[in-house]
């Protein structure tokens, strides 16, 4: 979930080109006026209400420029391999073609985008009334995913992690997403990382179904209670779109405190991005008391355990502060709030010394996410900068080196540099 700074907005034509590194990055912040967007020229597609506090669920869809028409045809073709190599010998069941390309923004209570994703929508010559939709799995809008994204693979690539064999496919690389939205930072991950096994956790099933029916998320990503898949096998189109990338995505339908206390699992990375409708992070998941943190402190990797969380200012850490909150608190997470919550994460995941890491041998840091009202927090083990040694600029050119690797690794179509050198800050 994120906050729009509203002055940048108001400048945004005024740089938009300075920070336009790279045009085929369909999600740059030069696009921000399409994925945005604005009530006239939005379109209603799902509109439902939840029973699990998110309130009004919706899904707007907002035209797209991009990619241009003229690209359509090289899609289309592209799909047609896709199906010959689904279904050899099949030609003759259809060619596809592209509707076109939409922007959709997860809303909550019509008020809190919760997400937003760029869609495909296409259709088989044999079947024209049967539409198709594919998130594009490339594409980050919302500049708070591209900052948990760089600060948290150059983070665990600082910790020793063999990043460069999990992209390679050549190892597994466990990760967790607490909240879903969208789907399109798991989506992500799954994507750019041959070796990820991505577990996501989401409390309401009406947010998986938007996902799924609204915003092109893979259907066969979708887990039953038992841990077993809700589909015995992907159908043709799944394939076709997917190739395998649907396949190491286990999407489950649970409260996060739940999942992680009922499993034991241990992930290289986890990501924590759970706000709900009446956009608050619940308490429990960052309670220093709460089981949740003890149950996530098993369950990191003792070695290279990253965890990043999206926060932003919200209303119930405010008003547990026992005094009324200033009008710059209520809108800028840039606070005690936030610092709150890292040394929550902190003290619990690398301060004890739990899990044979000896104490200290890990840190915490927060950047601020360029263009938007969000921090990203980041805690890692294996980082072993202690002492004398454990200063700012020393973590932020540690972690900067490697995210110039990163972003080679998985060519990116963005630079991670802007996403973690603004306002870092390493956690006390």
């Amino acid at each position: 979930m994120w906050r729009r700074l509203r002055s940048a907005w108001n400048v945004r034509r005024g740089f938009s080109t300075a920070v336009r590194r790279r045009i085929e990055d369909e999600g740059d912040w030069y696009y921000s006026s399409e994925w945005w967007g604005t009530d006239s020229d939005s379109q209603t597609v799902l509109r439902s209400t939840s029973d699990k506090g998110n309130g009004v669920v919706s899904v707007a869809a907002y035209p797209s420029s991009q990619p241009s028409e003229v690209y359509w045809p090289e899609t289309e073709r592209w799909l047609q391999r896709r199906h010959a190599e689904v279904r050899p010998g099949c030609e003759d069941e259809g060619r596809f073609r592209i509707l076109g390309y939409q922007w959709r923004a997860l809303r909550f209570n019509d008020d809190t985008r919760q997400s937003t994703v760029k869609v495909m929508a296409a259709y088989r010559e044999s079947e024209p009334g049967s539409v198709f939709l594919m998130q594009q799995p490339h594409c980050l809008a919302v500049p708070y995913l591209k900052s948990m994204v760089s600060t948290g693979l150059a983070t665990i690539a600082s910790c020793g992690y063999d990043i460069k064999n999990a992209v390679r496919g050549k190892k597994t690389m466990n990760i967790l997403c607490i909240g879903h939205g969208g789907g399109s930072l798991p989506l992500f991950l799954a994507s750019k990382i041959k070796g990820a096994a991505v577990h996501i956790v989401e409390i309401d099933p009406l947010v998986i179904s938007a996902s799924i029916e609204a915003m092109g998320f893979p259907a066969f990503s979708v887990m039953n209670p038992s841990g077993e898949r809700a589909l015995s096998k992907p159908n043709t189109i799944d394939e076709v779109l997917w190739k395998g990338i649907h396949e190491k995505l286990y999407l489950y339908e649970s409260d996060a405190e739940d999942f992680v206390l009922d499993n034991t699992n241990l992930y290289d990375m986890i990501f924590i991005d759970a706000y709900d409708g009446e956009d608050i992070f619940p308490r429990k998941l960052w309670d220093p008391n709460s089981p949740f943190l003890k149950a996530l402190n098993n369950q990191l990797h003792p070695e290279h355990g990253t965890v990043v969380v999206n926060l932003h200012s919200d209303s119930e850490l405010l008003n547990s502060a026992g005094s009324a909150p200033s009008v710059l608190e209520q809108v800028l997470p840039m606070g005690k709030y936030v610092s709150r919550i890292g040394r929550a994460y902190k003290d619990m995941l690398v301060g004890n010394g739990s899990c044979g890491r000896k104490e200290g041998s890990g840190l915490g840091f927060t950047v601020s996410v360029p263009w938007v009202c969000n921090t990203s927090l980041v805690v890692c083990r294996g980082l072993q900068m202690s002492g004398a040694c454990l200063n700012r600029d020393l973590v932020m050119s540690a972690i900067i080196s490697k995210s110039i690797e990163v972003e080679h690794l998985l060519n990116l179509p963005f630079s991670c540099l802007q996403y973690i050198k603004r306002g870092f800050i390493l956690v006390d």
